[in-house]
């Protein structure tokens, strides 16, 4: 379905959005893992989210939808029985990734398998550690399906990650908690941290390393978990907040993870207004408010080593950068062409459309100058993320804009055309 937006001249109020994508997984997948109910409240409603939630069920775990929450059975340790099935973690990479490393301690075979897209991004960041851990996985080179084997070899191990990945991490801290010795992940670039958050692990940093380590003492437990809104389906009304609030918009119960806030750092430094309030604390994980007003932009240098704290908003603080002042330059983030779609590219071949003139890098972009005053059909390349921040430029362009494929937004935020809707006047 192509989707048209049409020029929005402002934007006000309070959004409350869907629970935290990456918190969601987990939520999940904790509960699935402990023995007996859990409950999750304000669970991620994307089409990812489901896709663990499904895996799960196939492996035996009993959920209940209720009106203000997820009643989670869970099967307990190594309680978990064979599915009849392949699990599919549709587009989800961490689906496939971090249920991979739970899988390698049951006693049972069980395969993974993803959709087109999935099917085509790299799985061997998982496949080696979890090797060297003595796992026995079967791949196809490198790539889904993956087949699981049962090991009575698996044993802990210190791995120092190749690449900043919190999913490569938690995907061998879920291995190495089914141990008794203790299993440590050295990373010298810090990555999103909810895992060993949310399983309280332990963190010790050395020089400028941090190590976390688990074992069999942080199996999870039955809770109740509050899952924090998404950050990263906040952004994209943020960025059209800047240029059109009035007088703001308030943002609520927003997760404020500091692996996760590097783009509200970015904004902040370019001139943003947007101030924190009412700040919580759900299962260790920082909320709050957002609020955030209009506000007059200039591009800056940005550092690539917060990159992997902001991979996922570049493609709309990218939008950002086609409003500001000045160039607009990234690079470092050669990660981008491995997500659901070569997001580098992506981005640039929506940009061309617009009439300026864009670097291309192997990792990264550069651009600068004003849009044609036109309207633009944008290609989503069935990505969720380029979709939604196209969505945005169509909305702060005056002549507006259409967005290819715009279903795609499922996978992440099936309800971002009436979110969006609720904030216009």
């Amino acid at each position: 379905m192509n989707q048209k937006f049409d020029y929005i001249e402002k934007v006000n109020g309070n959004l409350e959005l869907p629970g935290d994508k990456s918190i969601s997984h987990r939520a999940v997948m904790f509960s699935s893992m402990s023995k007996g109910e859990s409950k999750i409240y304000n669970l991620s409603s994307g089409e990812d989210v489901k896709s663990t939630r499904k895996c799960f069920e196939s492996l035996g775990v009993v959920f209940k939808d209720e009106a203000d929450c997820l009643r989670v059975n869970g099967c307990g340790f190594k309680g978990f029985k064979a599915p009849e099935v392949s699990l599919d973690a549709g587009n989800s990479g961490t689906t496939a990734r971090l249920i991979s490393g739970v899988l390698c301690a049951q006693n049972f075979s069980a395969r993974i398998t993803g959709d087109e897209s999935l099917s085509a991004r790299p799985m061997e960041r998982v496949i080696t550690p979890l090797k060297l851990m003595g796992a026995n996985i079967e791949s196809n080179n490198g790539k889904l399906p993956l087949l699981i084997n049962p090991s009575d070899q698996l044993k802990a191990i210190e791995y120092q990650l190749s690449v900043a990945s919190a999913q490569v991490k938690s995907s061998i801290l879920l291995a190495g908690i089914h141990l008794d010795d203790y299993t440590s992940v050295i990373e010298k670039e810090i990555t999103r941290d909810h895992t060993e958050r949310m399983l309280g692990l332990k963190v010790t940093r050395e020089n400028e390393k941090k190590i976390i380590s688990v074992s069999m003492g942080n199996y999870p437990e039955p809770k109740e978990y509050f899952i924090p809104s998404d950050i990263s389906t906040a952004s994209f009304f943020i960025v059209l907040a800047l240029f059109k609030a009035s007088p703001s918009i308030r943002i609520k119960n927003l997760s404020l993870n500091p692996t996760r806030t590097g783009m509200i750092a970015i904004l902040k430094q370019m001139g943003a207004q947007i101030e924190i309030e009412n700040m919580t604390n759900y299962m260790n994980e920082p909320a709050g408010d957002v609020v955030v007003r209009k506000s007059y932009l200039k591009n800056v240098k940005i550092d690539e080593s917060i990159i992997p704290n902001i991979i996922d908003e570049i493609p709309v603080l990218a939008v950002a950068g086609l409003f500001a002042e000045g160039e607009f330059r990234i690079s470092g983030a050669s990660e981008l062409r491995k997500k659901e779609s070569d997001r580098i590219r992506s981005i640039i071949n929506n940009l061309i459309l617009t009439g300026i003139d864009v670097e291309e890098y192997h990792d990264g972009f550069a651009f600068e100058g004003k849009i044609k005053p036109m309207s633009f059909v944008f290609q989503s390349f069935n990505d969720h993320r380029i979709a939604m921040a196209f969505a945005v430029l169509s909305s702060l362009n005056q002549q507006g804009g259409e967005v290819s494929n715009f279903d795609c937004v499922s996978i992440s935020n099936p309800e971002f055309l009436n979110q969006l809707s609720s904030i216009k006047s």
